[in-house]
């Protein structure tokens, strides 16, 4: 005991003990966290295909767009909440599915000179991450886009219409999508050059989507 009444021998030990415990609720509340985050429940979602729609389009002549669709395609996803943060998406597209409303170009679309739909019969979108996320709930996914043996991480614009419950009682959630790619990046290369300058078909694909994904029960 010094002369001011104070033990400094206890008081470092307590000290060391009150330090000790503090890093003990640390570690056990990063842990307890992480351990939360890993177990935190994941809400999973499918495509309702019935009101659905994913479009293409391309200018032609470098005047005016021609616009197609992929009209079977399946998503998948899951998020750890109704607000879509850490979203994980997966989606697919049937190549043979490819439709413009013109025969003979959709033949050709699906030929070797573009996509080689009897070869590499899907494309594919894998997601990798959301961010930009603003108070309405639109936000930015980012994911890989493969088309034929070509990978590309992409940036979609995703604009979240709402939550509603349908007359079933299914909880569904709608998105409007879009997204722009340049084809010769997937190896798309085929063109035609015009006698003003220009070229038949552009490298600017644009992409656009309304989704609607419903709750699994």
């Amino acid at each position: 005991m010094t002369a001011g009444g104070k033990n400094p021998v206890g008081f470092q030990q307590s000290e060391r003990a009150r330090i000790h415990l503090l890093a003990l609720f640390v570690s056990f509340s990063d842990d307890s966290f992480t351990f939360q985050t890993m177990i935190m429940p994941t809400i999973k979602w499918s495509l309702d295909s019935s009101h659905s729609k994913i479009q293409f389009k391309v200018k032609h002549l470098m005047i005016t767009h021609v616009t197609g669709s992929i009209d079977e395609f399946s998503i998948n996803a899951s998020a750890e909440d109704e607000k879509f943060t850490h979203l994980q998406l997966a989606f697919t597209g049937k190549m043979k599915s490819l439709n413009t409303g013109n025969h003979q170009r959709d033949i050709h679309l699906k030929s070797v000179d573009f996509f080689d739909a009897d070869h590499h019969p899907e494309i594919r979108f894998i997601s990798s991450k959301v961010d930009s996320m603003d108070i309405n709930g639109n936000f930015m996914l980012h994911g890989d886009l493969t088309i034929k043996d070509t990978t590309v991480n992409i940036p979609v614009k995703v604009e979240f219409g709402g939550l509603a419950k349908d007359p079933w009682g299914e909880t569904k959630a709608g998105f409007t999508i879009s997204a722009s790619i340049n084809r010769k990046d997937f190896g798309l290369h085929w063109n035609t050059m015009l006698e003003s300058g220009g070229v038949l078909v552009s490298d600017e694909v644009k992409i656009t989507g309304e989704i609607e994904l419903v709750k699994d029960k």
